[in-house]
């Protein structure tokens, strides 16, 4: 793969997967979810590596949201982001910031609520990730994700270790325990931790019969023999870990105090 994690092709194919404008899985349905227990409406929302932009609009449009600055490091998905933000009308009510990896360029006690879906995967450094995230929130706000999760912090398994290397992108995976902790170091309550595992391996199962089945051909012709391939292969050991439960997506829920 390129340096970018996502180029237009791979994002054209996960779009073609999970729905216009969603780089991960679930679509609006699991958006829902992951903000089912923090107070949105009205708020005024981080989304950390906001993707191309149909889950901003979603949070404006679908949840009430008064504002929401979206983050990420991928030119291709912010220029992606952007188009669809200006398409939708909501240019008053979303901004995509293109940032540099690192601490958040934003002062203290600046949102509502900060939110990020399956993107936190990327950064290694979770108990920076959460100090900083506290930093930037107001008392009483809240951060509510979900993000791709391994069972333990040690060396990952042979399965996973193949699985990773399919998916040739910068995973820096870390376990409940060490995502608890660092959230609670930081200074947060009302820590929330949900298993995600049990739903994602049906609905991985359902990915990789879309994409190996009758249609196969179909999705070739659009996105070529070569990602569908390389797709079925990192779809197939994917499922493998997601059935030892070695990989376990999580929701995640806390509370900067009052």
């Amino acid at each position: 793969m390129t340096d970018l994690n996502y180029d237009t092709r791979h994002i054209a194919l996960l779009e073609a997967l999970w729905g216009d404008g969603y780089l991960s899985p679930g679509g609006p349905e699991e958006v829902a979810r992951v903000v089912k227990h923090a107070p949105v409406a009205g708020a005024r929302m981080l989304d950390i590596g906001s993707g191309s932009g149909a889950i901003a609009i979603a949070l404006v449009r679908e949840h009430g949201a008064a504002h929401v600055t979206g983050v990420d490091v991928e030119p291709p998905v912010c220029a992606a982001a952007t188009r669809r933000v200006a398409a939708a009308g909501l240019t008053q009510n979303i901004t995509i910031q293109e940032v540099t990896p690192g601490p958040l360029p934003f002062e203290d006690a600046t949102f509502d609520v900060v939110f990020s879906k399956d993107s936190i995967i990327h950064i290694p450094d979770k108990e920076a990730l959460a100090a900083d995230v506290f930093r930037i929130l107001k008392p009483g706000g809240w951060f509510t994700a979900s993000d791709w999760l391994m069972s333990h912090d040690n060396a990952p398994s042979p399965e996973m270790a193949a699985y990773i290397a399919l998916e040739d992108l910068d995973f820096a995976m870390a376990s409940p325990m060490r995502y608890r902790r660092a959230l609670k170091d930081a200074g947060f309550e009302n820590i929330v931790l949900t298993n995600r595992n049990r739903w994602y391996l049906e609905v991985a199962g359902e990915e990789l019969a879309r994409l190996s089945g009758p249609d196969r051909g179909a999705w070739e012709m659009t996105h070529g023999e070569d990602l569908i391939a390389s797709s079925i292969e990192t779809w197939a050991a994917m499922i493998k870990v997601l059935e030892t439960g070695e990989h376990c997506p999580h929701h995640l829920l806390a509370q900067k105090p009052r």
